[in-house]
């Protein structure tokens, strides 16, 4: 009788594992709490915390010496609205009305019909936020800096809010090209429009259904909960908190929220603007710092200011780094995959800020 011969040195029991197929981490479908909106956390894709800085950001600065916002009066920006000196007469932030406005002001506004379509002229304002320091992004400013940036955007949105037509008011900053940035020095802009946006109303909305049923604050629930469970956190003091969301859209997202129950940022007080840049800084340079200066955005969801009350909001900072492309199925049914977990994510964070 022939002897087998294993030529592997492996059992029959290793053999048959081997004919197992390999399991495969499962993906999770996470909800957001506010919008009902859901998320895909690839895990079965999921890629390691260091990879993702792994690119090279398009690089389009044209220089200092051809930067129209090195000397906006040189160069022929519109009359300043707002600006900032230091103790040398030096202006440090500036804001004036952007030179080519998706919105304009207007004296009237007339809405028009087409058949079944209706339509409104584009009347509005549409203001840029400029810091002085050609090479010095928001990420790399210090905690007084930053907060002088939050009180330019509260000094102009107390000033537009009060204007004819306007009903909404959207704060935002573009970091990169391939984030909408079409001038690399620094700035943010300012858009005042007639209409509350849809994801803003579906967040409104949100909230005042949770509220509903609930007799609790949506956002509270999720500061307070983040606070205690600490794995999404990636910085907080008394006053505010940043952390990755539960059903988090993109990789290393981070929204910085205040722990106090708030609609209104426009009512922030001075404390309470160096206690957001402490936060707000910690988090924003630790993307800096994990991803590789990558492009970004973020934006100030408030309540608008239509008149109305908006007391079951809790306004909040959302900032998405840039880490993927939309393809046909994000395209198709608007639900976003992210290919790391947040609280991976948040660890990682964390890591930098301690750094």
């Amino acid at each position: 009788m022939a002897m087998q011969i294993n030529i592997n040195n492996t059992t029959e029991e290793e053999a048959e594992e081997k004919k197992q197929p390999e399991k495969v981490q499962t993906s999770q479908l996470r909800q957001d709490l506010v919008t009902g909106d859901w998320v895909v956390i690839a895990t079965g894709r999921a890629k390691r915390p260091d990879s993702f800085g792994d690119f090279e950001r398009i690089k389009d600065d044209k220089g200092i010496e051809k930067c129209i916002f090195e000397d906006p009066v040189a160069s022929g920006q519109q009359p300043d609205v707002l600006i900032y000196t230091d103790n040398n007469n030096e202006w440090t932030l500036r804001v004036f009305p952007n030179l080519f406005p998706t919105v304009s002001p207007a004296p009237a506004m007339k809405p028009t019909t087409e058949g079944p379509y209706f339509s409104m002229p584009g009347v509005g304002f549409h203001e840029l936020v400029v810091t002085r320091d050609h090479f010095k992004q928001l990420a790399l400013m210090n905690v007084l800096e930053v907060a002088e940036v939050f009180d330019a955007y509260q000094d102009r949105y107390l000033d537009l809010m009060n204007k004819k037509n306007v009903n909404f008011i959207a704060i935002f900053h573009n970091h990169g090209k391939e984030a909408g940035a079409s001038i690399a020095h620094p700035h943010s802009q300012i858009m005042a429009i007639p209409v509350i946006a849809p994801y803003p109303k579906s967040e409104l909305d949100g909230a005042e259904s949770y509220h509903r049923h609930n007799k609790h604050c949506v956002y509270c629930v999720m500061s307070e909960f983040e606070s205690d469970f600490k794995e999404r956190v990636v910085f907080e003091n008394d006053e505010f908190i940043a952390f990755c969301p539960f059903a988090s859209r993109s990789a290393f997202e981070v929204w910085v929220m205040p722990k106090k129950h708030s609609p209104y940022f426009e009512r922030i007080t001075d404390t309470e603007k160096i206690k957001l840049a402490e936060v707000f800084s910690k988090g924003l340079n630790a993307i800096y710092k994990a991803l590789n200066d990558p492009p970004y955005n973020f934006y100030i969801n408030t309540s608008p200011c239509d008149g109305k009350d908006y007391p079951h909001f809790h306004w909040h900072i959302e900032i998405l780094p840039h880490t993927s492309i939309w393809a046909g199925f994000e395209l198709e049914t608007g639900v976003e995959i992210s290919t790391i977990e947040p609280e991976v994510a948040a660890e990682y964070l964390r890591k930098q800020v301690s750094n």
